[in-house]
């Protein structure tokens, strides 16, 4: 990368010196803790994983003892979606590794667990690493989506990794690449094969954190990113006074990066689809939270406002989360009759495969809504359910909804809308200075894991609503994250999804500020852009959701 192709931020940013745990700044030793057993189904998951299963916690402290770790290879995988402060990570580990001895080398596979199969690599050197410190992106040697599930793929890995003199994979990612990450340990384990597995904990959605991971790296930048944004726009409403903005969030399986916005900005509405799954709203009631504030603001006389909307919520409805889920069943047996029907024609064969009561929803969703559910299809061949635009389906019924109580006089408001999605827009945002802090802690934390000997674990800083240097750091292993689900037909163990908690702090607070919020003076809170430099209450500053949870 040559300098005169960075902005002048990107430069200076790179001189960031990244704070550490005072507990890593020197010597450490490592001790056991408490033991753990798995999240749920313990015995199934004990035999599927006979030689991870059961493994204590540790934690690292200071040592007075300084001895020469003897130099060793590592591998680092970025795995998934991308989440500001991967680079970090590297960045960390690279440090961590040449802390304890400078012959140690670093290997980066190329666009993610398929790098590993492929034995496609490069060394991250110095120079290498050096332009990439502090900065957002997983560009330094790419992400990608492959599963590491299957037999012939571990031996792959095994077979570079013995080429390359490698002892240890570090693997960067959310619950599924972490899941892989502890059965590659666990098969390597088992083979005697010598090489370490070690994990470190990234999703933007925050849905990976338990009573030990406090937050994934990158969720505090991402919902500093979107809050500006949506401040940004409710200035905008507050200006013009003429529109109601409907904005999607990225958060299919989990609601906190909506909830973490609602906080930072204090929209007027702000749906969460746990509470929709937990109290069984219809699509109805959903659009009647959203109508009462519309109705409220309109006899106040502002016809304005801002709806946050998690892009996973349709699932979360249980009448929708039926359509879904037969939708998916008779799609998938007619693919091939599909490709020469016009879309009414498809609309009219999927309304007679369909029971009554599927048929009856299927019939009251706007044409566009109904389209997406027909023709988009994941990876599994399922509907893309992320990618179906629910911000504007709730435009369209709120709409007719508020058409109808206009002409029984119960509403005599102007309705006039905006749609928005935020995702990628913060997947890669330049690192908020906690999450460069946080990512090159977990990084050079994994180094020490390493060089202790550990596998299947995944690295962990905890105490993260204080100050860096109170930050605590360990590890804990990744099995014991694990339950059975039901995936592809099978059952397989995977890491637990965290939902957002409705008796938990942070959805407290907006249950108790939603009436006030939703009324007729504006609430509005204007976070502004992540700040890097000046005083440390500002540039320093860690979610709501971290603090907020921290004050149990």
């Amino acid at each position: 990368m040559n300098q005169k192709e960075v902005s002048p931020l990107h430069q200076v940013r790179l001189s960031y010196e990244p704070k550490l745990p005072s507990v890593l700044t020197g010597p450490v030793r490592v001790k056991q803790l408490n033991p753990t057993e798995s999240a749920g189904d313990q015995e199934a998951i004990r035999k599927l994983f006979p030689m991870m299963y059961g493994k204590p916690v540790v934690g690292l402290e200071a040592s007075s003892d300084v001895v020469k770790a003897p130099a060793v290879n590592v591998g680092v995988i970025l795995s998934g979606g991308q989440a500001p402060g991967g680079h970090n990570v590297i960045s960390g580990l690279f440090d961590g590794l040449k802390s304890l001895n400078a012959d140690s080398k670093l290997y980066g596979f190329l666009g993610g667990p398929s790098g590993l199969i492929e034995h496609k690599y490069i060394e991250l050197t110095k120079d290498i690493v050096d332009q990439y410190r502090n900065t957002g992106g997983f560009d330094i040697i790419g992400s990608g989506r492959t599963k590491l599930e299957e037999t012939w793929q571990f031996d792959k890995g095994e077979e570079i990794c013995k080429q390359l003199g490698i002892k240890a994979i570090v693997i960067i990612g959310g619950d599924d690449s972490n899941t892989n990450a502890c059965v590659l340990a666990e098969y390597y384990l088992q083979k005697n094969s010598g090489i370490q597995v070690i994990g470190c904990p990234k999703t933007i959605d925050g849905d990976l954190k338990n009573e030990y991971i406090e937050t994934s790296f990158g969720f505090d930048t991402a919902c500093k990113v979107y809050s500006e944004l949506i401040g940004n726009i409710q200035r905008d409403a507050a200006s013009a006074k003429k529109y109601w903005h409907f904005i999607r969030l990225m958060g299919r399986s989990a609601s906190h990066i909506a909830l973490e916005c609602a906080l930072e900005t204090h929209p007027n509405v702000t749906i969460i689809s746990e509470e929709v799954a937990t109290h069984k709203w219809s699509l109805s009631q959903v659009v009647d939270m959203i109508v009462d504030s519309v109705v409220r603001r309109a006899a106040g006389g502002k016809n304005y406002g801002v709806v946050l909307v998690p892009e996973g919520l349709l699932e979360f409805v249980p009448e929708m989360n039926l359509l879904i889920g037969e939708l998916n069943d008779i799609l998938a047996g007619a693919e091939e009759a599909f490709k020469t029907m016009s879309l009414s024609e498809k609309s009219a064969y999927v309304a007679s495969k369909l029971s009554d009561s599927n048929a009856k929803v299927f019939a009251t969703l706007p044409d566009f809504i109904a389209k997406q559910l027909m023709a988009d299809r994941d990876a599994h061949g399922n509907v893309a359910v992320s990618q179906i635009e629910t911000e504007k389906m709730l435009i369209e019924m709120v709409k007719v909804r508020l058409a109808k109580m206009s002409q029984e006089g119960q509403y005599k408001g102007k309705f006039s809308s905006l749609s928005h999605f935020f995702g990628y827009e913060g997947r890669c945002a330049m690192p908020s200075n906690f999450d460069a802090d946080y990512c090159y802690s977990l990084g050079y934390n994994a180094a020490v894991l390493v060089a202790a000997g550990l596998t299947g674990y995944m690295s962990l800083i905890t105490n993260v609503s204080e100050p860096s240097e109170k930050w605590v750091a360990g590890g804990i292993p990744i099995v014991s994250m694990f339950n059975m689900e039901r995936r592809s037909g099978a059952d397989k163990p995977v890491i637990r999804k965290a939902l957002v908690k409705l008796d938990g702090a942070p959805f407290q607070y907006l249950q108790s500020h939603r009436a006030e919020w939703a009324g007729v003076e504006d609430q509005f809170v204007f976070p502004g852009p992540v700040q890097l430099f000046g005083p440390s209450e500002i540039c320093d500053r860690r979610t709501e959701t971290l603090y907020l949870e921290s004050k149990k």
